[in-house]
């Protein structure tokens, strides 16, 4: 997920167009709020001639005089504050209203770039993998129970297919309120077209609607990056694998369904112990079975996953079939 120089000039141009749409909304308030209370203009005229003095004393090491230009800008923003009060506005509504105020729309704080700022490169060259689309569709507002009946029992835990989603949907609901505290991971398992991936998908909306940056990839294609960085390293490859262990939540879909050797098994413990380090968080969904993962991936994979994983089952019929059945 590295940026071409092209594709970075794009997003700083967005960057520095939502400053200028800051600053000039800003502008167009106060010459407004100017024309209703003329007075508003001189004491901020006042306040910036006053802020110079204050600036000259501090150089010239006049620091006796500080004190009472102070004093008097304190006296000049009560004033201010009182009138703007009067027109039904506060002082912070006067400043630029930026889009993320962390890093005050330049994408960087302390030359590092902001949560927004990784977010738009995921967005950018990622284009969500589709996510956005398919996000307007599969989503908590969506999410029903209906195809999950009560009187359908998975054999091997003895539950209901209707109580183990309700608990998945409950668990997937307290990861989200829980995710920048607790930097939580879940693994949901169980046979096909039970809604691992929609569940997945109703996670990953919340997350990106907060401002976090959620990166989804198939098993095949996480698999295809790990590889290409040691065999066929290039700047492109070895920003995807950066952005493998910076983003905020990666999503790792239908693990299984590749076909895995050691040296990707062992790429693929790599990825998800550092991500347990960094506390990045992370979301496992596969048609496997727990032990299956054992004896695929190894015991070291299927200990860091019991171990740092909330582990989550669906069981029931194909949904697929059910709705296409239905329509």
């Amino acid at each position: 997920m590295s940026l071409t120089n092209a594709q970075y000039d794009e997003i700083m141009r967005q960057y520095n167009h939502r400053q200028l749409k800051a600053h000039e909304a800003s502008k167009k308030l106060k010459n407004e709020l100017y024309q209703k209370a003329p007075k508003l203009a001189r004491i901020d005229e006042e306040i910036a001639s006053i802020s110079v003095s204050q600036a000259k004393n501090f150089i010239n090491g006049n620091t006796a005089s500080l004190i009472g230009l102070t004093e008097s800008i304190q006296k000049l923003a009560l004033q201010k504050e009182h009138i703007l009060q009067e027109l039904g506005y506060q002082p912070q509504d006067l400043e630029p209203q930026y889009h993320c105020p962390d890093c005050k729309d330049t994408g960087y704080i302390n030359g590092k770039k902001c949560h927004c700022f990784r977010q738009a490169e995921v967005d950018y060259v990622y284009k969500q993998s589709n996510l956005r689309t398919i996000l307007k569709r599969e989503n908590f507002n969506t999410y029903t129970f209906q195809y999950y009946p009560e009187n359908l029992i998975d054999p091997e835990s003895q539950v209901s297919s209707l109580e183990l989603a309700r608990h998945a949907a409950a668990k997937s609901k307290a990861f989200i309120s829980e995710f920048d505290q607790t930097h939580p991971n879940l693994l949901l398992y169980g046979n096909t077209g039970t809604g691992k991936t929609f569940l997945t998908n109703c996670i990953a909306k919340e997350l990106l609607d907060s401002g976090h940056s959620v990166i989804y990839f198939s098993a095949f294609q996480l698999f295809d990056i790990l590889a290409k960085n040691v065999f066929g390293k290039s700047p492109e490859t070895a920003g995807d694998y950066q952005n493998i262990f910076n983003c905020d939540l990666l999503i790792i879909d239908d693990l299984g369904t590749e076909v895995p050797n050691s040296f990707t098994i062992s790429q693929f413990f790599q990825c998800l112990n550092e991500r347990i380090l960094r506390h990045k968080s992370t979301i496992i969904s596969t048609n496997l079975a727990l032990n299956d993962i054992a004896g695929i991936y190894s015991e070291r994979i299927a200990s860091r996953i019991t171990s740092h994983f909330v582990l989550l089952k669906l069981f029931g019929d194909d949904i697929r079939i059910l709705k296409k059945l239905s329509d």
